[in-house]
C-alpha cells in the first residue's frame, strides 16, 4: 500500500477514546506535516520491531491465547479504527525519527539514517489496524513484513536488519543465532520521562557488546581468577558480542554529526554501563573498543553495584543487558530495558546456577 493510501485510511479513522487522545498528546511534539520518504535499505540502519513491542497489544494477545486466531483477527478488524496504544519500543522509535529529522536537515540527499520496519507474524488482515495506528501517531514506517503465523526471522536478513526487537524471546534467540543483533522487550508499569531531542542507548559490556569469554571465567572460576585473567589479557581485544554491530551503526551516524561540527549537539548518545571494576578489569574493555575504532560517550564501571539507580539518571530510550536481574532492577526504576539472551549468563540468576529441568518437563 502506498503512503498516500495509508494516509487516506488514517484520515477516515474516527476520533479515538480519551485514553487514545491522551497517549497521542504525549507525543504531539514529534509530529511532522509531511511524511518523508524512506531511505534506501542498503545505506540505512534498519531497525525491525514487532507489532507487540511498538504497540501495547496485551488485550489483543489475551484474546488470541484464550479464544484462538479467528476471534483475534475478527477483534482486530472490528476495532481497526481504534489506534493501538504505545508499547515498550514506541519511545525508542520516536527518538529514531528525531535523529532522522536532524540528519535530513544536514544531509538532504543522504540515505544514511534509520529505517524502521514492522516485522510481525500477524495475519495480513490485522495490517489495517497497524497502518491506522502508525499513521495516527505520525510514525515513519513504510516497510512491513506480516507472515501470517509463521516466524518472521528468516526475513530479517533480506530486510538487511541491524537490530530486531520483539517480546517473543524464542524469536529473539533465533535472530541472535542467525547473527542478527536482537533483544527481548518488556512492558513497563511506569516509565521515566525521556529526552525528546536526543536518542540515548545504554549497553552492558560482557555478552552484549563483547563475547562472554571473560564472564565464563568469572562464573566458573570466581572473581579473583577473572581479575587475573583480565590483567593477563589486557592487551588482547575481546571478541565481539551480539550487539557490537549495532553500536558500530550508531557510531557511523554519530560521525555524520561530528563532521558538521555538532559533536556537542549530537542527537545520539551512547553509554557503557558495566558491572566490571574500572581499575581491575576496565582497561581491556576500553582497549577493545579502541581496537574496533568505536567509542561510547560515557563509560560507567559499577564494580558490582546495582545498575538501576544510575540508569534512572541516564534515562535511556533502551538499555541492553544479558542478565535478567539487571533488567528487572532497571525496570523497577522506570528504565526501558531489553534482554539479550546470549552467553553463559543465561544459565545463572543473581550469580546462582540455574538447575536444569528434569526429563519430561
Amino acid at each position: 500500500m502506498s503512503s498516500n493510501m495509508c494516509e487516506t485510511v488514517a484520515n477516515q479513522a474516527e476520533v479515538p477514546d480519551e485514553k487514545g487522545d491522551s497517549d497521542k498528546g504525549l507525543y504531539d511534539n514529534f509530529k511532522t506535516t509531511k511524511k518523508p520518504r524512506p531511505p534506501k535499505p542498503r545505506d540505512a540502519v534498519t531497525i525491525a520491531v514487532s507489532s507487540r513491542t511498538l504497540f501495547n497489544m496485551a488485550q489483543e494477545n489475551r484474546i488470541y491465547e484464550q479464544e484462538g486466531l479467528e476471534k483475534y483477527v475478527s477483534y482486530q478488524q472490528e476495532h481497526e479504527e481504534e489506534p493501538l496504544t504505545p508499547g515498550a519500543a514506541f519511545p525508542f522509535v520516536k527518538a529514531l525519527m528525531t535523529v532522522n529529522a536532524r540528519l535530513r536537515d544536514l544531509y538532504p540527499e543522504s540515505d544514511e539514517m534509520f529505517d524502521i520496519v514492522l516485522v510481525t507474524n500477524n495475519h495480513a488482515q490485522v495490517g489495517v489496524r497497524l497502518i491506522n495506528s502508525i499513521n495516527y501517531y505520525d510514525l515513519t514506517i513504510e516497510r512491513f513484513c506480516m507472515t501470517g503465523g509463521k516466524s518472521p526471522i528468516g526475513y530479517l536478513t533480506a530486510y538487511m536488519t541491524d537490530l530486531y526487537l520483539s517480546k517473543d524471546s524464542k524469536k529473539v534467540q533465533e535472530a541472535i543465532e542467525a547473527g542478527i543483533a536482537a533483544a527481548t522487550m518488556f512492558t513497563l508499569e511506569r516509565e521515566n520521562d525521556l529526552s525528546d531531542s536526543q536518542l540515548r542507548v545504554a549497553f552492558d559490556g560482557d555478552a552484549v557488546l563483547f563475547s562472554d569469554e571473560s564472564e565464563i571465567i568469572m562464573k566458573t572460576q570466581g572473581l579473583d581468577s577473572f581479575f587475573e585473567h583480565e590483567k593477563q589479557f589486557a592487551n588482547k581485544p575481546l571478541a565481539q558480542g551480539p550487539l557490537k554491530c549495532f553500536l558500530e551503526a550508531l557510531g557511523k551516524l554519530q560521525r555524520k554529526f561530528y563532521s558538521k561540527d555538532e559533536r556537542m549537539d549530537c542527537p545520539i548518545r551512547t553509554y557503557l554501563v558495566t558491572a566490571r571494576s574500572a581499575a581491575s578489569a576496565g582497561a581491556r574493555v576500553l582497549k577493545t573498543m579502541r581496537s574496533w575504532g568505536l567509542e561510547v560517550d560515557e563509560a560507567l564501571f559499577l564494580a558490582g553495584a546495582p545498575k538501576g539507580p544510575l540508569l534512572q539518571k541516564i534515562r535511556p530510550h533502551i538499555f541492553f543487558d544479558d542478565q535478567m536481574f539487571h533488567i528487572e532492577g532497571a525496570q523497577k526504576l522506570g528504565t526501558i530495558a531489553a534482554h539479550v539472551p546470549y552467553g553463559i549468563g543465561q544459565k545463572y540468576h543473581r550469580g546462582i546456577a540455574l538447575q536444569p529441568s528434569p526429563p519430561g518437563h
